[in-house]
């Protein structure tokens, strides 16, 4: 039997098949090769990530030194920075704090913001404004008085009967001070998005708080962004300049980066400002109590009871090594930040669609930025291109939408399963961003030994305290900047090295500034001057 060897003309049909069939192959390692080649593992200057984590530690390490270490000290820097005497009770604060092993003492600034606008109110006039409130139709707020002499607080809602754990936040303050605290009452937002618009903007000192009717207006599904910034100050419009410079934008100032006024791009970028789920802001002089606001409301921030609660513990059973963990970007989760309505694209421009949408490289169009040295000089080089090897980003749970925005969603998202609540920790980058609100699981990150990636819009408590790239990669509401970032601490040698020392930096600062007792500290000072703007036998404070 003869064997004839095929023919030229089904050899060479077969050598089309293998080629068609390695084509997406061969595009994606071209694709790879050059976006890599874009960057390099290797440079002549020090990359920029690296000079601001050198300066920020610098600043860190400052503040460190510059802290009070005694009670004289501590009284002299209150007055120099808020130029008032500080209240009654300080220095039995002080003593606690030091008993405690505070690493702060002075970098109470946010605190200060909050509550630095009632001092131009008497405390007569504070009282007032307190009753109004209560009398007032304002939904969604809990009244809690707090018992110095027992050390414990009782909240009052109209129609709920779970408090969200804030009583129980208060009374953590009061298990070894309670002699030492006088009776104060407060007002609690309970929703997750923050409240107050003053009449006013907000600014470095106080300014007089007129005194006429509260009003509430329901933003819930609502374009937000017209009413929070309509107190901008038209010369306060930098933009990114201030915070931000650079080919590829890293965030320099995280004050100036998230403050509203600075920019007017961040209209389109987040759920708050395009439809909120349930946006119930309080216009006027009134001291509401928030886990998180934005830098043009007027709310007072407090810790979230979530950081206490079990389910947003850290474990370290549950870690593991640096060494042992995948080498990419971690995040997972549902669709919350904003309210999706049938008829309306906004939900694209919700910060977590936008998110996902560019991690999974799911837009016709997208842009990524690179960074490529050049004669000394780094220049930005844009690339379609994104290693989805270096992602591990995914929805699982689609929500807060009408039934045909909800599948619209879900035609565009794959969704995943769901996912541990301790996955994140199997990667060395873990993402974290808002929700409705501030974040829950942030301190979780904090303390692992994953380093966190964070964006948010959301000021909270303990901004004074967290130094950006130290403790924590900032990442901008635009996130131009992600893309180089993931190269640089995925795929540098240098990179990794210094990610590894972020994720360090936040474990251990976590374990000594985000303790259950520094949340007590912080609560203490707060109930030490909500005690002196309710003295009604206080003056006003003039205005300078």
């Amino acid at each position: 039997m003869c064997i004839h060897p095929p023919s030229l003309k089904g050899r060479s049909t077969l050598w089309l098949l293998f080629i068609f069939a390695l084509t997406p192959h061969i595009a994606t390692q071209y694709s790879k090769f050059a976006a890599r080649s874009l960057a390099t593992d290797s440079y002549e200057q020090l990359h920029p990530i690296q000079l601001l984590i050198q300066r920020a530690n610098s600043s860190f390490q400052a503040m460190m030194q510059n802290q009070s270490q005694s009670y004289t000290a501590a009284c002299e820097e209150y007055k120099r920075r808020y130029r008032i005497d500080p209240p009654p009770g300080f220095e039995s604060w002080y003593n606690y704090a030091k008993t405690h092993r505070s690493p702060i003492i002075d970098d109470f600034d946010t605190l200060y913001r909050g509550i630095a606008p009632f001092w131009t109110m008497s405390g007569k006039e504070y009282a007032e404004t307190m009753q109004q409130a209560t009398q007032t139709d304002i939904s969604e707020i809990w009244s809690c008085d707090f018992s110095g002499s027992n050390g414990t607080t009782y909240c009052h809602h109209p129609y709920r009967t779970f408090d969200r754990h804030f009583s129980t936040l208060f009374d953590t303050v009061a298990e070894n001070v309670r002699q030492e605290l006088s009776n104060v009452s407060f007002l609690v937002n309970h929703l997750d998005e923050p409240r107050v618009i003053l009449p006013h903007e907000r600014g470095s000192h106080p300014s007089p708080l007129s005194q006429g009717p509260l009003r509430e207006t329901d933003l819930k599904r609502k374009s937000t962004w017209d009413l929070l910034t309509r107190n901008c100050n038209a010369s306060s419009g930098r933009g990114r300049a201030q915070s931000q410079r650079g080919p590829v934008p890293f965030v320099e100032d995280i004050m100036a980066c998230t403050d509203l006024c600075q920019h007017a791009e961040y209209r389109a970028m987040h759920g708050l400002f395009l439809s909120p789920t349930s946006l119930q802001a309080v216009e006027g002089s009134v001291p509401i109590l928030s886990t998180g606001a934005v830098s043009t409301m007027g709310d007072i921030l407090i810790p979230s009871p979530a950081y206490l609660e079990p389910g947003f513990r850290y474990d370290v059973t549950t870690d593991r090594d640096w060494s042992q963990k995948s080498n990419n970007v971690y995040w997972a989760g549902s669709t919350t930040g904003g309210y999706g309505n049938s008829g309306s694209s906004a939900w694209r421009h919700f910060h977590r669609q936008r998110f996902v949408s560019l991690m999974q490289n799911r837009d016709k169009g997208n842009r990524y930025s690179y960074l490529q040295e050049q004669d000394d000089v780094f220049k930005r080089r844009a690339s379609s291109f994104l290693d989805s090897s270096l992602y591990d980003v995914s929805f699982t749970k689609i929500t807060q939408c009408d039934w045909r925005c909800c599948r619209e969603q879900s035609e565009h998202f794959p969704l995943q399963s769901w996912a541990d609540k301790d996955a994140a920790l199997k990667s060395r980058l873990v993402f974290d961003m808002d929700g409705n609100g501030i974040s829950g699981r942030y301190y979780k990150l904090l303390a692992s030994r994953s380093a966190p990636m964070k964006q948010t819009l959301f000021r909270e408590w303990h901004d004074d305290r967290l130094v950006p790239w130290v403790h924590y990669i900032p990442v901008s509401p635009g996130m131009e900047e992600v893309a180089e970032m993931t190269f640089f601490f995925t795929s540098t040698r240098t990179g990794q090295q210094w990610a590894h020392w972020i994720a360090e930096q936040g474990r251990l600062w976590s374990s000594e500034a985000l303790r259950e007792v520094d949340i007590s500290i912080y609560l203490y000072r707060l109930l030490l001057e909500l005690a002196r703007l309710q003295d009604v036998d206080r003056e006003a404070l003039g205005v300078e």
